[in-house]
């Protein structure tokens, strides 16, 4: 085709993920209150992390910085949906949809090795007791928080210099709530197949390697907790099972979206809530309702404020 008979497209239509009315105010009903869940309930896991003493290590530290990661991935996309049910205004720029398409997979790309150094931290904190201290410094949790957010821009990166250098001439519906590459690549006028390949190696078959790493860490994590009897063995057991919860539901849908691009758009839409919307509330659940350690800091925290609220009424002249 001759590219210069090509109209650029400048705006994207998001289809959203129902043409209904009735289940749109659904969803927008059911997003709201997930979204105000996430974000206050990953803002409380970072104040408590921060306001005591006792979680200040590496797990609560990498932890913490999980749920700023999750905060920014529900962030995104969803408030701009929740916006468009109530305006009916779906519509994003070309260079908003870009723009999404970068933060989708900073954040993604950066809590995926964010989720590997915490399950190394567990690996060496039960399979190297000994040697937890002198390897994971304090120096080592800045450095891999670090790390993961370079490895997330150098992949994001990528993606975006290659939406960049795609052609887009005809179609401008998007069939889900934001732009991703499995959606938008195949509005391109140019063959799909090979950007479907493109995808597999670098989004695909990266999320799959590193899962699988993951499953054996703590494969060899439980095998390691099975061997003991102890509480503290059954804490870790409890820990590390919170942990693959998480690494599951993050990883299961971005493998299954990006390993077969040529997915129905409705399983691709299914998926995408949930690690965009569903996982960032993870986060704070699983922590907060099965980490005693945080609960009880969490209590010493309402305490601390209840009182200082008592100490210091309010003077009237």
């Amino acid at each position: 085709m001759d590219m210069n008979n090509k109209s650029i497209v400048s705006e994207f239509v998001l289809l959203g993920l129902s043409k209904y009315w009735e289940l749109q105010l659904f969803f927008f009903v059911v997003f709201s209150l997930f979204y105000v869940a996430t974000m206050v309930g990953n803002s409380l896991i970072i104040i408590t992390v921060m306001a005591n003493s006792h979680l200040h290590c590496p797990m609560y530290f990498l932890l913490s910085n999980l749920s700023i990661i999750d905060m920014s991935l529900a962030s995104f996309a969803t408030p701009k949906m929740i916006t468009d049910y109530l305006t009916g205004h779906k519509t994003i720029s070309f260079n908003g949809c870009v723009t999404q398409l970068f933060f989708l997979h900073l954040f993604t790309g950066t809590e995926i090795i964010l989720l590997m150094a915490m399950s190394f931290d567990r690996y060496i904190a039960i399979c190297k007791p000994l040697r937890y201290a002198s390897i994971i410094s304090p120096r080592v949790c800045v450095a891999l928080v670090v790390a993961s957010w370079i490895v997330g821009i150098m992949h994001s990166m990528s993606q975006v210099t290659f939406a960049l250098t795609l052609p887009f001439c005809g179609p401008s519906k998007v069939d889900s709530f934001f732009c991703d590459l499995p959606v938008v690549f195949q509005l391109a006028c140019v063959d799909t197949y090979v950007l479907g390949l493109f995808m597999i190696s670098t989004s695909g078959i990266i999320a799959l390697s590193c899962f699988i790493l993951l499953f054996n860490s703590y494969v060899i994590v439980l095998i390691t907790i099975k061997h003991h009897t102890s509480g503290g063995s059954s804490k870790a057991f409890s820990t590390c099972t919170a942990h693959f919860i998480v690494v599951f539901m993050f990883f299961g849908p971005c493998i299954f979206i990006y390993m077969w691009p040529q997915n129905s758009f409705l399983i691709e839409k299914v998926l995408s809530v949930f690690y965009t919307i569903f996982t960032p509330i993870l986060n704070p659940i699983i922590y907060t309702l099965r980490n005693q350690e945080v609960k009880t800091a969490m209590r010493r925290l309402k305490s601390k404020f209840l009182n200082s609220n008592k100490a210091s009424p309010f003077h009237y002249t």
